[in-house]
């Protein structure tokens, strides 16, 4: 009987630990979730200079392959380029296809609309042309999502914003696969002509995070075309 109420003691301080355990696990599950919805942990994008961008290689992904330097899209009207993150991500394509709503006030400004992916895997890239309506190029170093690459681990799939534009892009009816990497941030740009320089740099700060169309018109605007060469 004595020895059975020694144990009591121990029990209750056994149950208390136990609860205290649990309780902190659970505390720093909660501020980890808090923490990963601020701003404290994202990598702060490096802007990218028009130096930078112009030197970029581009390859042409028609039947024709071509080499050239990505300065050939703006020299003469400057250009909107969006850089995609993945082109099967439902996310992608619903930013794809609110620029492409663009393209008749682009196309009265005389500014084409573009787009850079970092690869291509089977009909990825056929298939997000869908989706957008401008000519798309291969980044394969990956210049236009830098200079300092951010990447969004698993980190993003706890993030509410996140799951809010999983939920409007799935409530506009876009849909997508898990074909490629898709945890390299990508952007939308819109340079000026010639050495005008980046009018507008917009980066993806979590996955769906979208550029403001009016702005993307806003900067089109004040692009200055360059004359046309003469003899």
């Amino acid at each position: 009987m004595g020895s059975e109420m020694s144990s009591l003691p121990d029990l209750e301080l056994f149950t208390m630990g136990m609860w205290s355990i649990g309780l902190g696990a659970i505390g720093i599950a909660v501020t980890g979730i808090l923490l990963a919805n601020t701003d404290l942990f994202l990598s702060k994008p490096e802007a990218a200079s028009l130096e930078f961008l112009e030197t970029t290689e581009l390859k042409s992904l028609g039947e024709e392959e071509r080499i050239f330097k990505a300065g050939e899209l703006w020299k003469k009207n400057g250009a909107v380029i969006m850089a995609v993150r993945r082109p099967g991500c439902f996310l992608c394509r619903e930013e794809a296809s609110e620029l492409s709503s663009l393209k008749p006030q682009l196309d009265q400004l005389g500014v084409p609309l573009y787009a850079v992916v970092k690869e291509k895997i089977g009909t990825e890239v056929e298939d997000f042309q869908h989706y957008f309506k401008g000519e798309i190029f291969l980044d394969e170093k990956k210049k236009f999502y830098g200079p300092h690459k951010r990447k969004m681990l698993s980190m993003g799939l706890i993030r509410l914003g996140v799951w809010q534009n999983f939920l409007r892009a799935w409530k506009n009816g876009y849909s997508g696969n898990l074909e490629g990497e898709g945890f390299i941030l990508g952007g939308v740009y819109v340079i000026g002509a010639g050495k005008q320089g980046v009018l507008l740099e917009h980066r993806e700060r979590e996955f769906g995070d979208k550029v403001s169309l009016r702005s993307v018109l806003d900067a089109a605007e004040k692009i200055k075309p360059q004359a046309a060469d003469t003899d």
